[in-house]
């Protein structure tokens, strides 16, 4: 799922941009993704390799985008500021991870799959974490006013991005016939559980 694009010349890159995904995505479980080429890709989507480039810095970045980032910190910012951080990473995530169409769905599953299968690809995304660990501690700091370097601030990010990468670390979710919200409960639960300090007793 992503917003919406509001003009022409917004609706046809983003169709250009789902058709270069989708043919990469075909052609990388037809024929592997080492075996696979950017100008392969660029040939099958009827795109140069140029108009490629201008979408997707690097072969790998088809697989290692997505849209979820941005639609996660939009729905943050829109939770009232008397929310707790962590309670409106949690909310957030509800109301992104919950409106997304069952095609996206499929989507999402083959590219979980294709993380399980490749391991430079899952390292790359384990390693993306940092810039992921960056952009939560901006959101704590907005709604505590802190500072974004502020100890509590990074040790808050921190510990929320140890809930994700536990719970749902890339390619975890594989091998199945369907995907959806469910799949995420355990990493709201998660964070729920870190906001209650992490109880152990039962």
């Amino acid at each position: 799922m992503t917003a919406t694009p509001t003009s022409l010349r917004e609706r046809k890159k983003a169709k250009t941009r789902a058709a270069i995904r989708e043919h990469a995505m075909r052609l990388f479980e037809e024929q592997g993704y080492a075996s696979t080429t950017v100008d392969q890709i660029a040939e099958a989507a009827e795109v140069s390799p140029s108009t490629f480039f201008r979408y997707f810095p690097a072969k790998e970045d088809v697989i290692l985008i997505d849209d979820y980032d941005p639609m996660l910190v939009e729905a943050i910012r829109a939770m009232p500021p008397e929310v707790p951080p962590i309670e409106a990473v949690r909310r957030a995530l509800r109301d992104v991870f919950y409106n997304l169409a069952p095609e996206v769905w499929e989507s999402e599953r083959r590219r979980q799959r294709l993380f399980s299968e490749v391991p430079e690809l899952r390292m790359r995304a384990m390693n993306q974490m940092a810039q992921a660990l960056d952009l939560i501690a901006e959101m704590i700091a907005e709604r505590s006013g802190l500072p974004v370097g502020d100890i509590r601030v990074r040790a808050m990010s921190g510990a929320i991005g140890g809930v994700v990468l536990a719970l749902l670390p890339p390619g975890r979710i594989t091998g199945r016939s369907s995907l959806g919200p469910a799949d995420f409960e355990q990493l709201i639960e998660g964070l729920d559980l870190l906001q209650k300090g992490l109880p152990l007793a039962q």
